[in-house]
C-alpha cells in the first residue's frame, strides 16, 4: 500500500519510520526548510532527534506530490491541525481514504476528530478513521513492540487498513467504535496531568493507582454517554493509553502535572516542552462536554481548576478528598 503521512511531527515521523520498510511511504512536511533538513540529515532534529529516517522513507514539502500515488493518507498533526489538512484533502476532489493520529478535541468547537472530519466533508467523506492506542513515538521509531487500534464506522475499511498497517513489531486491531476510541484518547491526557500532579507532590503509588482507576471510570462514563462502548474504554485506546500516559516517563501530559506540582507557571512549562501537551488544550472541552452530558468527572474538574489557576495542586487534592463517600461505579 502506498502511504502519504501528512505532518512531520514526532508521531508522524515515527510511523513513517515504522512503515517505510513494508510500504512505499512519503513523509510530508508543510515547511520546506524542515523537509529539506529531514531529507539531508535523515533526522527530525526538532521533534524526534534520537531516530534515524531510513532511506526508504521519502520526504517532501510538495503536498500534491506526496499524494500523487497514495492509496492511504495519514494525518499526523495535533488536533489543531486536523481541520486544515482535512480541508486540503477535500479541496483536491479526490476521495482518497485517510486516517488521523491526533487525540483530543478541537478548541472552540469541542468537536472530536471524527466530528471535525464530518463537518468538512459532510456526507461525501471518503473511507476514514482514527489510529490510536498506547504508543510513545520514539519507541515506535525504534521498532519496539506496540499495539494499536484502527477505528472506523466503515467496518471493511477498518479491517483492511488494520491488516495493511499490522506487521513487524506493531500489532493493529480494528473496531467500528470510533466514539469510544476517540473519547479514550482525548480524556486520558487530562487525567495524566492529575497523576503527574499526584506523583510530583509525592503522594505515593497508592494515590497513583486510585487516580488511574477512578480516572478510567470518568472516561467510561463520558464515553458511554456519548455513544461509545464500555468494552472499548477498557481496551487499548482507553485503559491501555491511560496507563501509559499516566505512568510513562516520556509522557508530556504527565510532565505538565509534575511541573505544576513544583509550582511552576503553566506557560513556562509549556514553553519548555517543545511539543504539544493535548491534555492542557482538551481539559476545558472535556469538562464542558461532561457538563452538557450530565456526567460526573471530579478529577477532570480538579485538573481544570489547577490549569485555570483557580486552585493550587494542594487545594485541588483537598477538593477530591473532601467528597462524600459513595458506592464505587
Amino acid at each position: 500500500m502506498k502511504i502519504a503521512i501528512l505532518g512531520a511531527g514526532a508521531w508522524g515521523t515515527a510511523l513513517g519510520i515504522a512503515l517505510a520498510g513494508r510500504h512505499p511511504t512519503v513523509l510530508w512536511a508543510r515547511d520546506a526548510a524542515q523537509a529539506a533538513a529531514l531529507a539531508s540529515t535523515r533526522r527530525n532534529q526538532k521533534y524526534l532527534p534520537e531516530a534515524v529516517l531510513p532511506e526508504a522513507l521519502a520526504v517532501t514539502a510538495d503536498f500534491d506530490a506526496a499524494l500523487a500515488h497514495a492509496e492511504l493518507a495519514v494525518i499526523g498533526t495535533p488536533a489543531a491541525g486536523l481541520r486544515p489538512l482535512a480541508e486540503d484533502l477535500q479541496a483536491r476532489g479526490d476521495p482518497l481514504p485517510f486516517i488521523w493520529l491526533c487525540k483530543g478535541f478541537e478548541a472552540g468547537t469541542g468537536l472530536l476528530p471524527h466530528q471535525v472530519v464530518e463537518s468538512v466533508f459532510g456526507a461525501a467523506a471518503p473511507a476514514c478513521g482514527a489510529l490510536s492506542g498506547p504508543s510513545f513515538a520514539i519507541e515506535v521509531a525504534r521498532g519496539l513492540p506496540c499495539a494499536l487500534t484502527l477505528a472506523s464506522r466503515d467496518a471493511e475499511f477498518a479491517r483492511s487498513t488494520a491488516a495493511a498497517l499490522h506487521g513487524g513489531h506493531m500489532r493493529v486491531y480494528y473496531t467500528t467504535d470510533l466514539v469510544g476510541v476517540e473519547v479514550g484518547g482525548a480524556v486520558k491526557n487530562v487525567l495524566a496531568i492529575a497523576v503527574g500532579i499526584s506523583d510530583g507532590m509525592g503522594l505515593g503509588q497508592n494515590a497513583r493507582a486510585a487516580l488511574v482507576t477512578r480516572g478510567l471510570a470518568e472516561i467510561q462514563r463520558l464515553g458511554v454517554a456519548l455513544g461509545g462502548s464500555a468494552e472499548t474504554i477498557m481496551g487499548l485506546t482507553g485503559a491501555g493509553d491511560l496507563i501509559l500516559t499516566s505512568t510513562g516517563s516520556l509522557s508530556r501530559n504527565r510532565t505538565v502535572g509534575l511541573e505544576l506540582a513544583k509550582g511552576r507557571p503553566l506557560e513556562a512549562i509549556l514553553g519548555s516542552l517543545g511539543h504539544v501537551a493535548e491534555g492542557v488544550r482538551s481539559a476545558r472541552e472535556v469538562l464542558a462536554l461532561a457538563e452538557r452530558a450530565r456526567v460526573e468527572m471530579p478529577i477532570t474538574r480538579a485538573v481544570n481548576a489547577v490549569l485555570a489557576g483557580t486552585a493550587s495542586p494542594q487545594a485541588a487534592l483537598e477538593m477530591l478528598l473532601s467528597r462524600d463517600p459513595k458506592s464505587e461505579g
